[in-house]
């Protein structure tokens, strides 16, 4: 998937800037760049994915699976830096009231790069979805913008004869919709990245879980998520009655934990609280 993607890019590359360099389209030209960051984008893509498969070590005991949260970072800063270049060029080019000359050449490869780069698009949600990678999505949506302001760029070819500043206009909305994109394709990753709070639907489906299994009403609380990746981890507390022996609570603890792992793919780490106050424990007293 990402060597095509980066293959097809390069291609791209050339021939819209090509394109822009005939046309006098400062439009197309960003666009080129744009293209071009798709393959910068795509290596990402193969590197994150190739250091989130590697196993944990002992440096790094819950794996490496955050490597590609961090590349998908990465991907949407590139987006923004795009973004940025595309307006400053535009806002540039309307200063100077320079006019694009549009032609058969510039309409031909815009219409060839809108498909292509739709396709591509395609091709990674679905890779995305398949193999459930952050990665993958954002640079799915990464194929997308450059499809969508190929569509603007397009309409601007029909255009451009009938208003000199079309040109300029079509990049900074281009730049704008670019932007947007980045900035949430990083919030997407910052969230599991810094740690965010577990679903309410899950957490409720795991007290079911708990209760099933000791028989009662069992007081869960303090739930906390972990992802790294395909790996998550688990944590919260339990009361236990204060009669129950540690044996017993242990027990039924790595049995909740153990289907907690069967069910949802988690490893859960769970903390024994006795139920009602204690008095104060002072071992040198024994």
């Amino acid at each position: 998937m990402s060597w095509t993607s980066i293959v097809a890019n390069i291609i791209l590359f050339g021939v819209k800037y090509w394109a822009g360099i005939v046309s006098g389209s400062v439009a197309i030209i960003a666009d080129a760049w744009h293209t071009l960051s798709d393959s910068i984008s795509s290596i990402f893509v193969l590197v994150g994915n190739k250091v989130s498969k590697k196993p944990p070590d002992e440096r790094h005991p819950f794996g490496h699976g955050r490597a590609e949260l961090i590349t998908t970072i990465l991907i949407g800063m590139l987006l923004a830096f795009v973004a940025y270049e595309l307006a400053h060029q535009a806002i540039a080019k309307f200063t100077r009231q320079d006019a694009a000359r549009y032609g058969p050449i510039a309409l031909t490869v815009t219409i060839l790069s809108l498909v292509v780069k739709e396709g591509l698009a395609q091709l990674a949600f679905w890779a995305g979805r398949r193999i459930k990678s952050h990665t993958l999505h954002a640079d799915g949506w990464h194929h997308r913008s450059d499809a969508i302001s190929s569509l603007l760029i397009l309409l601007g070819v029909f255009l451009g004869r009938f208003f000199w500043w079309i040109d300029a206009v079509l990049g900074v909305i281009v730049s704008v919709m670019i932007f947007y994109t980045a900035v949430t394709i990083i919030r997407s990753s910052i969230d599991p990245l810094m740690g965010k709070k577990p679903d309410q639907a899950l957490v409720n489906e795991i007290i079911t879980l708990c209760n099933q299994i000791a028989g009662f009403a069992i007081k869960a609380h303090h739930f906390h998520i972990h992802q790294y990746g395909d790996h998550t981890e688990l944590t919260f507390h339990i009361v236990f009655p204060p009669d129950y022996t540690l044996k017993v609570a242990h027990h039924l603890t790595n049995q909740i934990e153990e289907s907690i792992r069967k069910e949802y793919n988690i490893e859960a780490t769970i903390h024994m609280e006795p139920e009602g106050k204690q008095k104060d424990f002072h071992p040198e007293e024994e």
